[in-house]
């Protein structure tokens, strides 16, 4: 398990940027914060990383969306969990966790038996920062230069014995793990170069 300051939105893309690197088909990551954290900025860097095509974006309005690769490796499946309330609703994607590094931003506790390892990243912002915004303007909070904190924690024997090794179980049960206050509704089209999996 390690933990990092970031303390700048730049940062969070580089940060984002260099763990692609390390990824590979297959991969499961849990991203845990609150709104304006940072977890869009990191996945676009992520992307970047992964060669996809399309535009990262907060994948509100469409649950689950994927960017194939342009390079050859696995596509990248953003996911959001916020408005799902059973597990089984995140089955229902059918997300190809095979062949794709798969993103899920608010998936605690949604988890349960998809992947015997993941990556959990729990991004902290300072307090107050972003607290009863708008979803747009929670997108432009995550790209302020405010810093941010993110622990990783590798579970699984895809992470034993790497730095991101958890020191415990937690997977991906959290108690406390609000949304805060978020509203998530509506539906909308994936934007171009970006296709919804489900």
């Amino acid at each position: 398990m390690i933990t990092r300051s970031i303390p700048t939105a730049e940062g969070m893309h580089a940060f984002g940027l260099s763990l692609a690197a390390e990824l590979r088909a297959g991969d499961l990551l849990v991203l845990d914060g609150p709104l304006g954290a940072g977890k869009t900025t990191f996945t676009r860097g992520l992307g970047e990383g992964l060669g996809i095509r399309g535009t990262v974006t907060s994948p509100t309005f469409v649950l689950a969306r994927t960017h194939p690769s342009v390079v050859g490796g696995p596509a990248l499946v953003h996911v959001d969990a916020y408005r799902l309330s059973d597990p089984m609703e995140l089955d229902d994607l059918d997300i190809d966790y095979a062949h794709s590094v798969v993103v899920v931003e608010w998936g605690a506790g949604m988890l349960d038996g998809v992947s015997e390892s993941w990556l959990e990243l729990r991004l902290q912002r300072p307090m107050g920062a972003g607290d009863e915004q708008s979803d747009a303007e929670s997108d432009a909070e995550s790209d302020a230069d405010e810093p941010r904190t993110v622990t990783i924690a590798g579970f699984g024997p895809r992470w034993a014995g790497t730095e991101y090794a958890g020191t415990e179980h937690a997977g991906t049960e959290h108690a406390g793990t609000e949304h805060a206050g978020a509203e998530h509704a509506g539906t909308a089209d994936a934007e171009p170069g970006a296709e919804p999996s489900a």
